[in-house]
């Protein structure tokens, strides 16, 4: 038994304060700056979103050098970057687990390198595919694991926003199905079927001091800007 759950949502941006206003404009509040990744290259800005989950704003970092390898999230991808020029967007989402090496060997599909990652006093385990693209357009979630004893996010401002639910929107939820159970994950999320000729989509619910509020994925908001 894994014991996997949703870490975190990933929002990308092309710089953080264009990442700190779109939140801001989505979910009515001002998220703290968190720290730097200069394995990555990036950094970010964070805040809960209850039960051990949280939300993170990330962007490359231009005070830094740009790593030799892929950035993770796809942050390095000329169509996402180009996207996140005109708006900030939900990416992806994370998924922690006590025993990654052992997630990783029972995945259906590979989820990349484990990789040992630091910021400040954190340690964590991350699975990052060789070229840093988002596994299956962002719908499938990247793998961790913390070597702390107390989840991060407990650390992280509290500005009264929930994560209600996550849903994913594709048209193969029977691969998508069988690829999260192989991981564990299949009961973190809602799947539900689309079309065969469109485009898969993610859709995060939040409760704020606002009321109920959506961020979605980069494909959502294209559509719907058409």
């Amino acid at each position: 038994m894994m014991n996997t759950q949703i870490d975190h949502l990933v929002i990308g941006a092309e710089t953080l304060a264009q990442g700190v206003s779109y939140v801001r404009k989505s979910l009515g509040v001002d998220i703290p700056a968190g720290g730097v990744h200069v394995k990555m290259g990036t950094h970010n800005h964070l805040m809960q979103l209850g039960d051990d989950t949280f939300l993170e704003v990330i962007s490359l970092n231009p005070e830094l050098e740009s790593p030799e390898r892929p950035r993770w999230y796809g942050l390095d991808d000329p169509f996402v970057r180009q996207q996140l020029r005109l708006q900030p967007a939900l990416l992806t989402w994370v998924v922690n687990t006590q025993d990654i090496s052992a997630l990783m060997r029972q995945a259906n599909i590979s989820f990349g390198t484990v990789e040992s990652v630091s910021r400040n006093n954190l340690d964590w385990y991350f699975g990052v595919p060789d070229d840093g693209r988002l596994l299956a357009g962002g719908m499938l979630p990247y793998a961790m694991q913390w070597l702390t004893e107390m989840h991060p996010s407990n650390q992280m401002a509290d500005l009264g926003c929930r994560l209600q639910g996550l849903e994913i929107y594709h048209p193969h939820p029977a691969w998508l199905l069988s690829v999260l159970e192989s991981i564990g994950a299949e009961k973190l999320i809602g799947v539900h079927a689309l079309a065969s000729d469109q485009v898969p989509y993610l859709a995060a619910k939040i409760s704020t001091p606002n009321g109920i509020k959506t961020l979605y994925s980069l494909e959502n908001m294209l559509r719907n800007s058409v």
